[in-house]
């Protein structure tokens, strides 16, 4: 029998994406800010092709807007778009919360169970905490097992990460947070789908008030 053929590596653009994906999370690109192609060229030590395909992946992604004749910027984003993204979060994770409740085996369950528990140790570093938040929310969603509603979360969650006004950001929200996240995991093991579903509607309802309050410093 012939031996498979090795796995090729990523696409040098597929990189680039990831690369950039990383300065714009960590605000080295800030959101609004033109994205200078030729400086990243440099930066990378690349010709402008496979930036320009980068660039392409990352707008389809919604975190770089492409304008006529003006070239790429990071997305901006503006409080239509939190409300409106956060809106289609909790319709789509609700909806999640109450089949994992009543079809997860109870090791999945459990599972989540652990993970809020390492979100719970979080609480005073917030970085740790949204990743530990992220990582929650996903693998409730990887456990329904809806892979186009995976795809459009991982997509928004992914933009939401361009606001300015993230939710957490406001004095005592990461507290709050954790105990809603408290409420859900107790409905989740107690396989009450309803309520599971309704804490976690909650929550982002919660979130977007936080993340809209006028007092709400910037990142």
């Amino acid at each position: 029998m012939t031996a498979p053929l090795p796995l090729p590596h990523r696409a040098l653009y597929q990189e680039v994406a990831e690369r950039l994906r990383e300065r714009i999370f960590a605000r080295e690109l800030e959101p609004g800010s033109w994205i200078d192609e030729l400086k990243l060229c440099a930066d990378f030590g690349i010709s402008r092709t496979p930036l320009r395909e980068a660039l392409k992946v990352l707008a389809a992604e919604g975190l770089v807007t492409m304008k006529l004749r003006r070239g790429a910027y990071v997305t901006e984003m503006s409080e239509r778009d939190v409300r409106e993204a956060y809106q289609l979060l909790a319709l789509l994770e609700s909806d999640a919360a109450a089949q994992v409740a009543a079809n997860a085996t109870d090791a999945q369950l459990q599972e989540l169970g652990a993970l809020h528990a390492e979100l719970a140790q979080q609480v005073g570093l917030r970085d740790a905490f949204f990743a530990a938040n992220e990582r929650f929310h996903l693998r409730l969603l990887e456990i329904e097992g809806n892979r186009w509603r995976q795809q459009i979360v991982t997509d928004l969650r992914r933009v939401m990460k361009l606001n300015r006004h993230h939710s957490l950001f406001k004095q005592g929200r990461i507290q709050e947070s954790l105990k809603e996240h408290d409420a859900l995991t107790d409905a989740l093991l107690r396989r009450d789908g309803a309520a599971s579903a309704r804490l976690l509607r909650e929550h982002f309802h919660n979130g977007l008030a936080a993340a809209t309050a006028p007092d709400t410093p910037l990142a």
